[in-house]
C-alpha cells in the first residue's frame, strides 16, 4: 500500500512539475529576446529523444501515467523552437523542422524492429542534446539566456522517473535512459549555475 501511494505521489510530482518545466525558458526567451547560451542542436536532438521515448511507450502499451508528461514536454519544446527560431530571425525553417519530425514519427511505427532500434538509439540521442547545451556553455563561458530552473525541475523529473520505472515495467533501456539523463541534467545545472556566477562577477568588477 505505501509503495502504491509513493508511486502515485511520484507520477503526480511528475506530471506537475513537466506541465511548466519549460516555461522558465520560454519566459526567459521571451523577456530577452535574445538566444544567448541556448542551443539548437540541444533542443532539437531532445525533441527527437522525446518523440521516440513516447512512441516506444504507446506502441507497447505501456501505463499511461509513466510517460504522459511527454506529450505535454514536447509541446513545450516546440513552442521554444518557435521562439529560438524567430529570434535567430530563421522562422521560416519552422515549416522544414515541422514536416522532419511528422515523417520521422510515421516512420518509426511502421515496423517493429525501427522503433526497438530507435529506442536503442534514443539514449545516445538524449544524451547528445545534453552535450550539445554543455558545450554551447563550454565554448561561450556564459550561461547567458539558459534558465538554471528549467535544467533543475529536469533532473527532478528524470530522478523520479527512476523509480516509476523500477516500480512498474521494469524495462532496463528505460531505466538506463532516466539514470544517465539525471546526471547529465544536473551536469547542465551546475554549469549553468556556474557561469551564471561567473557572469554576474564579471558584471560586478565592470
Amino acid at each position: 500500500m505505501q509503495s502504491d501511494t509513493f508511486l502515485h505521489l511520484a507520477n503526480v510530482s511528475t506530471l506537475l512539475v513537466c506541465m511548466v518545466l519549460k516555461f522558465p525558458q520560454i519566459f526567459v526567451l521571451l523577456r530577452a529576446k535574445s538566444t544567448t547560451g541556448i542551443s539548437l542542436k540541444s533542443l532539437v536532438l531532445e525533441l527527437v529523444g522525446y518523440v521516440v521515448f513516447v512512441t516506444y511507450q504507446v506502441y507497447y502499451d505501456y501505463p499511461s501515467p509513466t510517460y504522459l508528461e511527454y506529450p505535454i514536454l514536447i509541446a513545450q519544446d516546440v513552442v521554444l523552437l518557435l521562439l529560438i527560431l524567430l529570434y535567430d530571425g530563421r522562422l521560416q525553417d519552422s515549416l522544414k523542422y515541422g514536416v522532419v519530425f511528422v515523417v520521422g514519427w510515421r516512420v518509426l511505427t511502421v515496423e517493429k524492429w525501427i522503433i526497438d532500434f530507435a529506442m536503442s538509439l534514443c539514449t545516445i540521442i538524449s544524451a547528445a542534446s545534453k552535450f550539445a547545451q554543455l558545450q554551447c556553455l563550454w565554448r561561450s563561458k556564459d550561461a547567458g539566456q539558459v534558465s538554471a530552473l528549467t535544467w533543475a525541475l529536469a533532473t527532478f523529473t528524470c530522478a523520479t522517473r527512476i523509480y516509476t520505472t523500477v516500480a512498474t515495467t521494469g524495462d532496463v533501456q528505460v531505466l538506463v535512459r532516466f539514470v544517465v539523463m539525471t546526471l547529465l541534467n544536473l551536469w547542465v545545472l551546475l554549469s549553468v549555475l556556474h557561469y551564471g556566477r561567473h557572469r554576474h562577477s564579471t558584471i560586478k568588477e565592470d
